[in-house]
């Protein structure tokens, strides 16, 4: 069997957005950033905020991004009573990607579907701050079998929006 790789005009998949909110806590460096956007692109997020200074979107970031953010809504916030978070449990589905005492493996992720979610992703040194965790419902962490107990922000990012998205797509 003779296969050819497709280009962008013509694989078939249908652009959808996912009531999906990414927050970025403190997140710096420009391939990650720029990964980030590729990222929310690619699974349809509804917009990425960005927690701490304003990173310039340098040449990195464009390179990375493959220019996706000339059009992912995004904003650059000090605090996070700047971001337009719904503070009501039960009108929304808050989650860390974040190894804590109480997570648990993301391919074990449940939400409820009928409400958006808020996924917070951490400081590529130090994680996610601990104001930020006292605010998710849950923590859920990706296995690892290596000697490493965590892998690249964005890597771990688009494993965790694999899962989330099909969650959401399967409604």
């Amino acid at each position: 069997m003779i296969q050819h790789q497709l280009e962008h005009n013509n694989t078939g998949f249908t652009q959808k957005q996912h009531p999906i909110i990414l927050i970025c806590d403190q997140l710096t460096g420009a391939a990650n950033i720029g990964s980030i956007f590729r990222l929310a692109d690619g699974f349809g997020i509804q917009k990425i905020y960005f927690l701490g200074p304003e990173v310039e979107i340098n040449r990195r970031i464009e390179k990375t991004s493959r220019s996706t953010h000339k059009f992912i809504d995004y904003e650059f916030v000090d605090h996070m009573d700047q971001i337009d978070f719904e503070q009501d449990h039960k009108k929304r589905n808050c989650i860390a990607l974040e190894i804590t005492d109480t997570s648990k493996p993301i391919q074990n992720l449940t939400l409820q579907t009928d409400l958006p979610t808020y996924l917070i992703i951490g400081n590529e040194n130090y994680g996610i701050s601990q104001r930020l965790l006292n605010l998710v419902d849950q923590s859920y962490h990706i296995y690892m079998y290596g000697k490493n107990s965590s892998m690249n922000i964005a890597q771990a990012t688009g494993i965790a929006l694999y899962e989330i998205t099909n969650l959401y797509v399967t409604v």
